[in-house]
């Protein structure tokens, strides 16, 4: 395969919560996914991760999220489009702006949780996410999940002229149909072993095994490992020499 990048959700405490230690995943990432402050983190927060991650010269994107954060962003909202486009305007804004201040620049859009789900299974939804992002002031990429529909996905991006990463998940199961298996359901988020073998497999041949034991092609330009996975921030070090085939 070619090159792999490694991404990790980070940024996410708020106020005294602490969510995932941030500094010692940074150092392992080629990029970081920072949260806006609608389902996690916080303006010090946001400060300190641009700070960490440029300390490591990882690349920044925004993490934006429906406006939840009793949920941490995991409930489906019914925004109106418009509604949803000030949302993330707003989000991306608020990261893009500290970013310039600290002689950053945001790259890309990873939506969180819910949202992130939601854009997958919506196509009006994915349309004004990626309608926003085409609208913004500078070029962003959009990263959005590997599915066997990577093709259609792209085309549905560049009307927007946008690009798109497509993402896979280290520590994450596979429903059959190329989407995440419900975290409600046994066996949903990897244990280390299996972590670590999802990741040989995708970067081995570009597949994966779903909970069901089907094989899925998939074009993967990043992997994601959450930082809120206490077993994935202690893996890190062992994704990343997989990743750097070692």
């Amino acid at each position: 395969m070619t090159e792999m990048l490694l991404n990790c959700d980070l940024g996410e405490h708020y106020g005294s919560w602490t969510m995932g230690p941030d500094e010692l995943v940074m150092p392992f990432i080629d990029q970081a996914n920072i949260a806006c402050g609608f389902h996690a983190g916080d303006p010090l927060t946001m400060s300190n991760t641009l700070a960490l991650a440029k300390e490591h010269a990882v690349t920044i994107g925004a993490h934006p999220a429906y406006p939840d954060l009793v949920g941490f962003g995991r409930r489906s909202m019914n925004m109106a489009a418009a509604e949803l486009t000030a949302s993330l305007l707003y989000q991306i804004s608020a990261l893009d702006g500290m970013a310039a201040c600290n002689g950053q620049r945001l790259s890309y859009v990873k939506p969180h949780g819910a949202l992130y789900n939601d854009m997958m299974r919506d196509t009006a939804i994915r349309a004004t996410i990626m309608k926003t992002i085409g609208s913004y002031h500078q070029p962003l990429a959009l990263m959005l999940q590997a599915t066997p529909h990577a093709d259609e996905h792209k085309k549905e991006a560049d009307e927007y002229g946008i690009n798109v990463l497509f993402e896979a998940f280290a520590d994450r199961c596979y429903d059959n149909d190329g989407a995440l298996l419900a975290r409600s359901k046994p066996g949903a988020v990897h244990n280390r072993e299996k972590m670590l073998a999802q990741v040989a497999q995708i970067m081995d041949s570009g597949t994966i095994t779903t909970v069901d034991g089907k094989l899925l092609q998939l074009r993967v330009d990043t992997l994601c490992v959450h930082g809120d996975n206490a077993e994935g921030v202690a893996a890190i070090e062992a994704i990343r020499a997989l990743v750097n085939g070692e």
